[in-house]
């Protein structure tokens, strides 16, 4: 089932996406050669608590972190640990937050140093597919209006959508109805509506869209070993527009 939510919902989504955009800011900060992941956990735990928020992440489904935090071919759902960040590391976060029950959920991709040209211009893609699917969210278009924006964004640059991993419907549960796929056709899919509110987030690789799955259950990998970058964002479809609640605004 679809839940559309009244203005007042998406307003207290939008106090959870402001906990989750102020967590990425001081994770950004934090990204560094040296700085190991379970540090990073230890911030995001630390700033969404003292914001009076929940990590959404945390014990999901027996998730053991605050945040997923995946590093250079991993994609998404990178557990933290002991890893130490390197120079020149694309460092993925995964945040979200949980406030008077409802979510917000955003991620970014931090180079820890220079990335050299090709992470560049994979991260650069990867935030334009973003704008692009977004600006999309509008009531009357459809899922594959966003999906194909994203797409066209990705491979124009010469870059692999992830096909199996996918954005979702969010608000009372961390994930609902319906997939929001990074790849379709335009015309085709779901028509969108006032209402409903989205996590939108490219998955961009720059070799091949294939992945595999690690053997602690939770980290895709590309299974060509290539390197992959993530953003996202909250975004509720209202009359006025794509409305970003993870923006911090």
């Amino acid at each position: 089932m679809i839940a559309r939510k009244t203005p007042s919902e998406i307003e207290r989504m939008r106090r959870a996406g402001r906990v989750v955009a102020e967590t990425l800011r001081e994770l950004a900060a934090a990204v560094r050669p040296g700085v190991t992941t379970a540090e990073l956990n230890a911030i995001a735990e630390r700033e969404i608590r003292a914001r009076g928020a929940i990590p959404s992440f945390k014990g999901y489904r027996g998730f053991p972190g605050s945040i997923c935090t995946s590093l250079n071919g991993e994609i998404v759902h990178g557990i933290p640990g002991r890893r130490r960040v390197r120079k020149g590391d694309l460092v993925k976060l995964d945040c979200g937050a949980i406030v008077d029950g409802f979510h917000g959920d955003a991620a970014v991709t931090i180079p820890a140093g220079d990335p050299g040209p090709e992470a560049t211009a994979l991260i650069d893609a990867t935030r334009r597919a973003l704008a692009a699917g977004i600006a999309e969210a509008r009531p009357g278009r459809r899922l594959g209006d966003l999906g194909a924006a994203v797409q066209a964004v990705a491979e124009s640059a010469g870059f692999s959508v992830v096909l199996e991993y996918v954005g979702h419907g969010i608000g009372r549960a961390l994930h609902e109805e319906p997939p929001v796929p990074n790849h379709g056709v335009r015309g085709k899919g779901m028509r969108l509506e006032e209402g409903l509110v989205l996590a939108i987030e490219p998955m961009v690789n720059a070799g091949g869209a294939e992945t595999r799955l690690l053997a602690d259950g939770w980290t895709v990998v590309t299974a060509d070993g290539s390197l992959s970058a993530h953003f996202e964002h909250t975004v509720a479809v209202t009359s006025e527009g794509p409305l970003i609640l993870t923006d911090g605004g």
